[in-house]
């Protein structure tokens, strides 16, 4: 969009509402084509507003009648909504509208899913529901009622009156539109009680279609997990008299965290050992706790306007990653994290939709709902308690809770808390807000007379609309070793704030081996000369785990990068570290899963595409083939033991101990099954007593090319239950050979169970068909066409979903010209169809601008 276009919305243009909220009185007569909402607003003028235009903000409503103060009125119909003249007063502003939830396909405002009314309004989908201004920056109290003669009639806050036929509820916090919430249905509760740290009772419900009732337990521990955890870790209680989660089938993002009434996505709530892995379980309790922690970092404290999206995002994302470390392990966490943040934050950094972590425009807000924003939005919140200290941290967010509740606030506010708190000027630090790009912080060393100088050097590369950077303050935690492998110097944190400095390190007496951006201390690519020996090295010796993780990463990626641009053979040496580590018993089991897990596909292209060559997708998948088959055959003694003496005798427990276990046999397996082919994997799935095993063994016997039998097996088994059959679909796809996987993905959109409508199933398929790096980048172009194809399918319905699949492309101009090309005509066959949505536009028009 052109900086003219009406559509697009600036940060610099942001001006306060010209009238304020203090009470929304909303009743639903539910109807599934001819819901009536009723609606009464108390206005009062925006002292602080530059105008008095009065505009309701209104999306696929009929209107049926408006008044003012109980006069009728006839309000101007406008795109986007209504206007008429105000009074410069208080004045209470009602309306009748209707509204059609059956026809709903995009699942934004009140729709339908399998008969359950349902609610999704973050980001501006409460405008779908009736005249209001749809704006985080306006907060009110809801009084709401519903009239359905459905059994469960759900909506925020406490409860109030309900009879025959309605219910009533009352949230006596001010909220924005965004969080209001709604849910009616054939519904049954898992419930449970909760005592805050006041003394206050607090029920909790987890709302589920009956089916579903035997996979609530883990859900609701979580929830409680997480309640305790705020309240010891920061401070925060609950402070309503209920607490209601509900599951829906139908739902574009993985939950919302509306006030009182959670929403989730069904596949990030429900879990039983039969139907659920290990990393399904971790997931779970992981978004429980996110969307509980927004009570507090999102909606008793919000944000002003969707550019400060990250503030409420990043906060809470850096929440819920700590709060996991403290329920597994920060060490395989913190792994988990950087390799999220590396195969999709930094990809989408390094290519056109790059954006700031608070972008400066928008044409749709549901496409900056991103990595970026979230990932590298906690990875700030992360450096600034680097910075400023544990202590400092939690003062500045006592502070920033005590200043802020109840408002609505910006990236400014939140920095000033802790510049008041700590007494530090965070003015460059802010440029990790507005700045778009991953940093490389380029390192040389220098050794004399028992004083080590490290120079360090940040660049940030010109991102579309910054082609200049500013240096940043980039914590670089960094410890020493002496030739021996002890630690010599603990780690520390350099704060890197110039574009180039040197540290020194004064009497040691040998020359260290560096332990460099320990704990992934800054979102950044590190550039340094280091050999494969200080690389073992430091897979053998250094204390920090991450770094001892990353060198052994380093060391894979490095042999497979050889292997695709040299010819190279399997590094043995790397081979015969990997081997030392994984059989060192004292190490967390988890740990060495990881150790076990090659750089992924995408991760290697980016690396080859630094270095000014075209990666080939299938030249990567074939040297990890080999490397993996390699690592099979000299391992193979060493991976038999592992499988063998890491089996767990007893009941399945999802907790850290026993995942960790599994994760490392699992991995094992994966190998073994290369070199002796598919009988261990066979009797593993006959043995399986939870999805975890039963779904590792398939997986492997895919990944050979066996397993006929047992994937009729598993669909016979689970064709009933929709979240299980999800893994069925996309593990066929994700473990297809390259020629096979757009065939794999276009044979299963004609499997009778391919609900594409649904986003969960949508998104296994062809989530998948992107993930496996080499199907999707054949030389054929079949996935490229085939991805397309139903994009354009489902973008009249679901453009939320569209656009968001369509991040497929988004590293198009890394590959070679054919591949560009084949690229380049599906995007442009995308952009030319009549009546694409704004959200799919918007980011096709990205990823094809220059």
């Amino acid at each position: 969009m052109t900086q003219h276009d009406p559509r697009t919305v600036y940060l610099k243009d942001y001006q306060p509402p010209a009238y304020l909220v203090d009470e929304v009185k909303l009743t639903f007569r539910l109807a599934p084509e001819t819901t009536r909402v009723l609606s009464e607003i108390r206005f009062r003028p925006n002292p602080d507003a530059a105008s008095r235009d009065f505009f309701l903000h209104g999306e696929q409503l009929k209107l049926i009648s408006a008044s003012i103060d109980g006069t009728p009125v006839e309000p101007e119909l406008v795109e986007g909504g209504l206007k008429l003249d105000a009074p410069d007063a208080a004045f209470t502003f009602a309306a009748e509208v209707e509204i059609d939830p059956e026809h709903n396909t995009a699942l934004e405002g009140l729709y339908r899913s399998n008969g359950m009314y349902c609610t999704q309004c973050e980001a501006e989908g409460f405008r779908k529901i009736t005249f209001y201004p749809d704006r985080p920056d306006v907060m009110a109290p809801f009084h709401v009622r519903v009239e359905s003669d459905l059994p469960v009639l759900l909506s925020n806050g406490n409860p109030g009156e309900r009879g025959d036929g309605f219910a009533e509820w009352h949230d006596p916090w001010p909220k924005p539109a965004y969080l209001f919430a709604l849910v009616a249905g054939e519904l049954v509760a898992h419930s449970d009680r909760f005592t805050t740290r006041s003394g206050r009772e607090v029920e909790l419900n987890l709302w589920v279609r009956e089916a579903d009732i035997d996979k609530c337990a883990f859900g609701m521990e979580a929830l409680k997990k997480s309640m305790r955890w705020d309240e010891e870790v920061y401070g925060r209680e609950y402070d309503l008299d209920v607490f209601n989660i509900v599951a829906v089938d139908d739902f574009n993002m993985g939950a919302m965290e509306n006030k009182g009434l959670n929403i989730f996505n069904s596949s990030a709530v429900l879990a039983s050992p039969e139907t659920a892995t290990d990393a399904d379980f971790e997931r779970i309790e992981a978004i429980i706790a996110h969307e509980y922690f927004h009570n507090w970092t999102g909606n008793r404290i919000t944000c002003r306007d969707w550019f400060q999206l990250c503030l409420k995002e990043g906060l809470t994302v850096f929440r819920d990653q700590q709060f996991t470390g403290d329920m597994r392990s920060h060490a395989v966490k913190r792994i988990d994290d950087a390799m999220t943040l590396r195969a999709m934050q930094f990809r989408e950094d390094n290519g056109p939709l790059a954006h700031p972590v608070r972008p400066e425009s928008f044409v749709e807000i549901n496409n900056f709902y991103t990595v970026t924003v979230y990932e590298k939005g906690a990875e700030i919140v992360g450096m600034l308690r680097r910075l400023v200290g544990e202590e400092g941290y939690r003062k500045a967010l006592d502070l920033y809770f005590d200043r802020h509740d109840g408002q609505a606030v910006t990236i400014e506010d939140w920095l000033r808390a802790f510049e008041d708190a700590t007494g530090r000027d965070l003015s460059q630090f802010g440029r990790w807000y507005s700045q778009a790009g991953t940093p490389r912080v380029h390192v040389t060393e220098d050794w004399a007379d028992g004083r080590y100088t490290l120079t360090l050097r940040q660049e940030t590369p010109a991102t579309p609309g910054q082609p200049d950077k500013a240096p940043q303050v980039i914590p670089v935690a960094v410890g020493l070793l002496n030739p021996n492998g002890d630690e010599v110097v603990p780690t520390t944190v350099l704060e890197l704030t110039e574009a180039e400095q040197s540290f020194h390190f004064e009497t040691l007496s040998a020359r260290p081996v560096p332990s460099l951006l320990r704990g992934f201390s800054a979102p950044v690519i590190l550039k340094r000369q280091q050999s494969k020996e200080e690389r073992a090295f430091l897979l053998a010796h250094d204390t920090d785990p991450f770094n001892k993780w990353e060198a052994g990463r380093d060391l894979a990626r490095d042999g497979l990068m050889a292997m695709v641009l040299d010819g190279a053979g399997p590094d043995a040496d790397y081979i015969d570290a990997l081997g030392r580590g994984i059989a060192d018993e004292g190490l967390d089991p988890a740990f060495r899963a990881q150790l076990l897990a090659l750089p992924g596909e995408d991760e290697l292209a980016q690396a080859i595409f630094e270095t000014g060559r075209a990666p080939d997708p299938t030249a990567i998948f074939e040297a990890r083939e080999a490397l993996r088959r390699a690592v099979a055959e000299r391992l193979g003694d060493v991976l038999g033991r592992l499988y063998e003496t890491h089996q767990i005798d007893g009941p399945y427990s999802p907790e850290a101990e026993d995942a960790g276990r599994r994760a490392l046999t699992n991995a094992a397996l994966s190998l073994l099954s290369l070199t002796e082919g598919g009988d261990r994997a066979r009797a593993q799935f006959r043995a399986a007593d939870n999805m975890t095993q039963q779904i590792a063994a398939l997986s492997a016997l895919l990944s050979i090319e066996e397993g006929a039998a047992e994937l009729k097996a598993f669909e016979d088994q689970w064709s009933h239950e929709r979240l299980v059959m999800n893994k069925w679909f996309g593990l066929q796809v994700a473990r297809a050979t390259p020629e096979r996987a757009a065939a794999t993905a276009e044979a299963l959109t004609r499997h009778s169970a391919f609900e594409w409508k649904n986003p969960n199933r949508f998104r296994a398929v062809f989530g998948a068909l992107a993930g496996n790096a080499a199907g999707f980048h054949h030389p054929s172009g079949a996935g490229y066409r085939l991805l397309a194809d139903w994009l354009l399918k489902l973008d009249p319905l679901n453009p939320q979903t569209t656009a968001r699949m369509t991040q497929a492309f988004s590293t198009w101009k890394r590959y070679d010209e054919t591949r560009q090309g084949l690229i380049r005509a599906e995007l442009e066959r995308i952009a030319g169809t009549e009546g694409l949505s704004r959200d799919t536009s918007e980011m096709v028009g990205r990823m094809l601008a220059d």
